[in-house]
């Protein structure tokens, strides 16, 4: 984890300063899929909003587990990867 990041999750209530659109599947943007599936931006805003320090990942790939959306409504997620190809250009990337 970047120190920005680190920073940013110190931080309460933190706004991302840009925004853009992935292009290409990785690691990072399987679990930005996920989050924002669940209706989170990202992994900053879910601790936020939930007041947890870990999210649930599994331990082979470190892709999400599972999310509790504000509803308090759970999303599962599996080992592998969940965001197809066409999916890809959907998922927002954030800098903070």
């Amino acid at each position: 984890m970047s120190d920005e990041v680190a920073g940013a999750m110190a931080a309460p209530d933190v706004k991302p300063k840009s925004i853009s659109r992935a292009k290409k599947w990785s690691d990072e943007i399987e679990n930005l899929y996920r989050f924002q599936q669940a209706g989170y931006r990202d992994e900053i805003e879910y601790k936020q909003v939930k007041h947890v320090e870990m999210v649930d990942r599994w331990p082979e790939t470190g892709f999400v587990k599972k999310l509790q959306r504000r509803n308090n409504t759970f999303y599962y997620y599996d080992r592998q990867r969940e965001c197809e190809d066409k999916e890809v250009h959907k998922v927002k990337v954030y800098a903070y």
